[in-house]
């Protein structure tokens, strides 16, 4: 069995390795070829192209890499229309994925795309693209199945692996002695996205807010992971220009370690707001992106919901400030972090809202996806 698979960042890459190990304890003859990265190559995949060269987010941005992305999925197309997989899985990534998965549908290839475009969110027209694109949407959470059914897509609600994967109570002491943080001290975790764009924009603002804090918590430890090595070297870049004197472990690969271990955390809007709710931390999130793409958000009203962590929209109330933007400055984001420092009653309520969150999110989301996949396959092939 040949599938076809494509994702463009660490949490898309992340999804996908769960899911391929579970199809390979369902198909032990199953291979893997696309896009992706390292844990998808540890689950055999043969990659393409570089995962990074896809990592990009935002209207604007995308411009100025279109010609190679438009390359990209051209020289796949053609490869799977000449040779085409048995099926074929796009991970997110909806304006790269949907375009391929368009073409391989029509030419007879089973169609899944595992995470639900945000259509819920902004850019609602997409759900005819969806429709067009994908025999089967897998849904990472519950509000998202009755929405896509209601537009005659079909959907599959399979939850989020990490949900199953972080344990209820987070060990904050193992994680400090696992990164090496002194046991006692209050903890700031900074997460500036997993792109590069992401960091360019945000390490200014949350390491200026980090050592604002620092000049007002006595013995402050200040803990970032990164995704890759460009994003590190990309940040540690703004550490010597931003923050020279402040004390920073930077770790690779290690969010959950870094989250468990802090008080508070500061994290741009993403995926990594997901996994501060299931450490049970209360969060800041703080997000910008291109100004013309800003722009044209808040013009073409694009933007359909009050918030935009996830961890707000899971939650019954907001409880992460989110500082968009022009609020994402060190003058809006520090007060907002040192409240959670100072209030021990609303970290306690927090804490709270996150645990009820977390045990109605918990699903056997690999071996569920993987089955859905293989009842899509038999389907078809035997339609």
């Amino acid at each position: 069995m040949r599938i076809g698979i494509v994702a463009a960042e660490p949490s898309g890459d992340q999804l996908a390795a769960g899911l391929m190990q579970a199809l390979k304890a369902l198909r032990p003859d199953v291979q893997f070829e696309g896009i992706g990265g390292q844990q998808m190559a540890a689950q055999g995949l043969e990659s393409r192209f570089p995962m990074e060269r896809l990592s990009v987010m935002g209207l604007v941005e995308v411009l100025g890499r279109l010609p190679e992305l438009l390359k990209m999925r051209k020289t796949l197309t053609q490869c799977w229309l000449q040779q085409p997989p048995d099926l074929f899985i796009g991970v997110d990534a909806p304006d790269f994925n949907l375009k391929l998965e368009q073409t391989l549908k029509a030419a007879s290839v089973p169609t899944v795309h595992y995470v639900s475009p945000t259509v819920w969110a902004w850019r609602q027209k997409r759900v005819k693209k969806i429709r067009a694109a994908a025999d089967l949407v897998l849904s990472i959470f519950p509000f998202e199945q009755d929405f896509l059914q209601t537009h005659g897509i079909s959907c599959a609600y399979v939850g989020h692996p990490l949900a199953q994967q972080y344990p209820l109570q987070p060990d904050q002491q193992a994680a400090r002695q696992q990164l090496g943080l002194p046991q006692a001290a209050p903890v700031l975790a900074v997460l500036p996205g997993s792109r590069s764009g992401e960091v360019q924009r945000l390490a200014r603002p949350f390491l200026q807010t980090a050592v604002a804090c620092a000049q007002q918590i006595p013995d402050l430890a200040v803990v970032v992971p990164v995704a890759t090595e460009k994003t590190q070297s990309a940040f540690g870049q703004a550490c010597r220009e931003y923050a020279p004197e402040l004390d920073v472990v930077i770790t690779r690969n290690n969010t959950a370690a870094a989250l468990a271990a802090a008080n508070v955390v500061l994290v741009a809007s993403g995926t990594a707001t997901f996994e501060a709710l299931l450490c049970k931390r209360p969060m800041v999130v703080g997000y910008k992106v291109n100004p013309l793409t800003y722009q044209l958000i808040q013009r073409l009203g694009m933007l359909k919901i009050a918030h935009v962590s996830m961890a707000n929209l899971l939650s019954e109330q907001p409880l992460a400030p989110e500082l968009i933007q022009h609020s994402c400055e060190v003058d809006q984001l520090l007060p907002a972090v040192m409240r959670f420092f100072q209030d021990k009653a609303l970290v306690a309520q927090i804490e709270q809202q996150y645990v009820r969150v977390h045990e109605s999110l918990v699903m056997d989301t690999n071996r569920l996806a993987a089955q859905a996949v293989i009842d899509l396959w038999e389907k078809k092939r035997h339609a």
